[in-house]
């Protein structure tokens, strides 16, 4: 399965989902779907929703997001247009098999418009928290992977592995794409890029300095040659930072900043990188910021001769 874009590089939004992080505020349902209408309306060609429990670091007080999924299945009514990518869903919250139902279900209410990130997660507090082993993590990944993939494929799976079984297990009825969504994996080290070569259709990284890309393009490349894979078939995708100063007087100093024309200038090279989507975090997190991204965008379709998504 391969990524059709409506650009050459598809461009989206990373949406906030989590207390204090919508400008200092908590999103509200209300403010999630206006973000998402306005990414939409602008031609963004995605929205993203990630995928957490609770966040509890040292020295900071605890933040709470709210659950992808049910955002993910409301937003999926709530637009028309745009695709809904989950950035990315930790696959130790959810029996697998269960999950691919999930998955389809809302593959069919969305009209075909989902992209599945998948992770082993990272934040062992919200596995305490909520009841989630955090032992042997990309095993479990692992096992629950090919479960995903093939129910989501073929519709059906026989596997009995050590974390997980499902004993002809059959998925019906199936979504309006006859092998389920594209599968993004999210993951730098070796053995979770050589599980994103053996079963994802695109590839996801961090990237907020345009540099790191050829090296993890090249660890992409190695990962897809170890499974047998030809490289050119996995899509790559990956994250970087955006920032209205005048909006967000304060924020990383690596975040890309300035007028439309050198934020589009500073994008553009992202497509020189084999990259099929990148995923914006727009700073703030607000509607403002998006509705102000829109003249970079369409600087940026200029720039590389692309036709705006719709």
């Amino acid at each position: 399965m391969a990524f059709d874009p409506r650009r050459s590089m598809k461009v989206g939004v990373i949406l906030p989902f989590s207390q204090r992080e919508m400008g200092g505020e908590t999103p509200r349902w209300n403010d999630l779907v206006a973000m998402a209408r306005t990414a939409e309306a602008i031609g963004l060609d995605s929205i993203w929703i990630s995928d957490h429990l609770l966040f509890r670091f040292e020295g900071q007080e605890p933040r709470g997001p709210w659950e992808c999924w049910s955002l993910v299945s409301a937003l999926a009514v709530a637009t028309e247009r745009v695709e809904i990518g989950t950035y990315v869903n930790c696959t130790s919250f959810r029996n697998p098999t269960v999950f691919a139902k999930m998955i389809d279900t809302v593959e069919e209410i969305s009209g075909g418009r989902l992209i599945i990130g998948l992770g082993a997660g990272w934040h062992e507090p919200e596995y305490q928290a909520f009841g989630f082993p955090f032992d042997h993590r990309v095993s479990r990944f692992e096992e629950a992977i090919e479960i995903i993939t093939r129910l989501l494929r073929e519709g059906h799976v026989d596997f009995q592995g050590r974390y997980y079984q499902a004993r002809d297990c059959e998925l019906r009825p199936r979504g309006p794409r006859p092998a389920g969504p594209p599968i993004m994996v999210g993951s730098t080290r070796p053995r979770m890029l050589r599980l994103a070569a053996r079963y994802a259709d695109a590839w996801n990284g961090f990237a907020k300095r345009i540099d790191v890309l050829p090296s993890l393009n090249t660890s992409v490349d190695e990962a897809c040659r170890d499974v047998g894979r030809d490289p050119a078939t996995l899509a790559r995708t990956a994250e970087t930072h955006v920032r209205f100063p005048h909006l967000a007087p304060e924020g990383d100093e690596a975040d890309l900043m300035g007028e439309p024309e050198e934020l589009a200038e500073v994008l553009a090279p992202y497509a020189g990188h084999r990259l099929a989507h990148l995923q914006l975090r727009i700073r703030p997190d607000t509607v403002a910021s998006i509705e102000a991204f829109a003249p970079a965008l369409e600087a940026l379709d200029r720039r590389l001769g692309h036709r705006a998504g719709g």
